[in-house]
């Protein structure tokens, strides 16, 4: 097996032991994960750096807001997944495929992006 179908693979069964866990959808922990826990730290950390805390807060003011006005979470987890999913195969025409392209953009770039904020902050 590949080291990118291996990422993947642990990846995938982690979320999927969460959302067992939880007792939400596969689809329903891949987005509150990528589409909010990620984007608050970076903010969180991007906030710690400033001094403030704006940026997460006007987040947390925004999530709030969309749990509110949202009518099936669930659906609208189904859609924005399938929606991911259609944007990383996207690269499939330059020689990427979902695993290689699921695991560049959804595990190694957070990685950059988290190394680069706690260097920052630190």
């Amino acid at each position: 097996m590949s080291t990118i179908r291996l990422i993947f693979n642990l990846v995938a069964k982690s979320l999927y032991k969460l959302a067992i866990k939880t007792g939400r959808t596969y689809n329903e922990i891949n987005i509150l994960i990528y589409y909010g826990c990620v984007p608050f730290t970076w903010l969180a950390l991007i906030d710690y750096g400033l001094g403030f805390h704006y940026l997460k807060t006007a987040f947390l003011i925004f999530v709030i807001g969309f749990f509110m006005g949202c009518r099936n979470f669930s659906d609208f987890s189904d859609k924005l997944f399938h929606t991911s999913v259609r944007f990383l195969n996207f690269f499939n025409r330059y020689g990427s495929n979902y695993y290689a392209s699921s695991v560049w953009i959804c595990a190694a770039l957070p990685i950059v992006i988290y190394t680069v904020l706690i260097y920052w902050v630190w």
